[in-house]
């Protein structure tokens, strides 16, 4: 009765093929595009900007980044921290050696810096798969890391180790550095992760992501009837790498300001992705939404219940978060693998069969 098919009658192959097909889904990406960028800037605050929207908008470009290359394309990666560096660190040295040129500029150079070290580590994808390719992508996150703290040349030789974003601007407003607006922050964030969410949405549904699918299923058939391997493989990492990139990039200059590699994109942001993705549900790119809310949302509300509510000292509740997000995991491993995407299908499901139970 809510989710109605009945009526959508497809007259072209455009309209079939259109990226949200059917009317309701279409009137619901309407509604929160309204929300997000018509509602939200008015109302954001320095608080719910730091601790809720902005690592959402960041972390949900990351997951979908991820999730392109192990949802779709079935290639498992630990290395994702290490190519948040990379893009972070190259935002720096961008903005320290061309200040005059645009930061969104900047942002996208990042990725695209990000997407050639993606294929770089990717090449031993071609030889290797399973958990040995998770071992080579573990390797390709410790070495990074390693190289970001070894080499004085990234940071600039400073005597801290550490990466200071400077004030940049875009139309003429703040979105970098101490003095910038909550609502500046948010929607430089947000138009990104629209963009490339788009991007993503378009190229899983067109012939790419078919190619991607075809060897996460089973690669030594979609070889034989013509998907090259190669390409195929390595353009996931691309793509997957530039993703993760763009969300290093903001991830250092909008939303940290200041990082240290070891400490912001250690292993533990590496498996924090991952969770995301696993949580959420893999090859969809509404789970790494979903994904991407729960695992940021959970810290504020444990916060709020343990600390401020039941007077918990905050490292107790730090580690009742480890706790929950280990077992979270565990469930939906076992009794949901597809995430909490399977969980919004299959509701969708229920309200366009209701009120009939079949």
């Amino acid at each position: 009765m809510f989710y109605r098919e009945a009526g959508d009658f497809k007259t072209s192959y455009v309209k079939d093929s259109q990226t949200f097909p059917i009317t309701f889904d279409r009137m619901r990406y309407y509604a929160v595009l309204v929300i997000g960028f018509g509602i939200i800037p008015f109302v954001i605050n320095d608080y719910w900007a730091n601790a809720v929207f902005v690592p959402f908008l960041i972390y949900a470009i990351a997951a979908i980044g991820l999730n392109i290359l192990t949802g779709y394309c079935g290639q498992v990666s630990l290395g994702t921290g290490g190519f948040m560096a990379v893009g972070a660190y190259a935002v720096y040295k961008l903005m320290t050696a061309f200040p005059e040129v645009n930061i969104l500029i900047h942002v996208l150079l990042a990725g695209g810096i990000t997407a050639g070290v993606g294929v770089l580590f990717g090449l031993p994808s071609l030889r290797i798969k399973g958990f040995y390719l998770a071992v080579a992508t573990l390797a390709a996150q410790f070495f990074l890391v390693w190289l970001f703290n070894k080499v004085p040349w990234f940071y600039n030789y400073s005597a801290s180790g550490q990466i200071t974003a400077p004030e940049r601007t875009l139309l003429g407003v703040a979105v970098t550095g101490a003095n910038t607006p909550a609502w500046a922050k948010y929607l430089f964030c947000a138009a990104i992760l629209f963009a490339l969410a788009w991007l993503a949405r378009n190229l899983t549904r067109g012939t790419v992501g078919r190619k991607w699918m075809a060897i996460r299923d089973m690669d030594i058939a979609a070889e034989i009837i013509g998907v090259n391997p190669l390409t195929t493989k390595l353009s996931a990492f691309a793509v997957s790498s530039f993703f993760i990139g763009v969300a290093g990039a903001l991830f250092f200059a909008v939303y940290l300001g200041a990082a240290e590699v070891g400490e912001a994109f250690g292993i533990q942001k590496s498996f924090l992705i991952l969770f995301m993705v696993i949580i959420g549900g893999l090859g969809s790119l509404f789970g790494s939404f979903a994904g991407a809310a729960f695992l940021v949302l959970l810290p504020v509300f444990l916060k709020n219940v343990l600390v401020e509510g039941m007077g918990w000292p905050t490292d107790l509740a730090a580690h009742v978060e480890l706790m929950i997000v280990g077992l979270l995991i565990i469930v939906f491993l076992i009794l949901e693998p597809h995430g909490l995407a399977q969980l919004w299908r299959v509701t969708k499901e229920k309200l366009r069969l209701w009120p009939f139970p079949h």
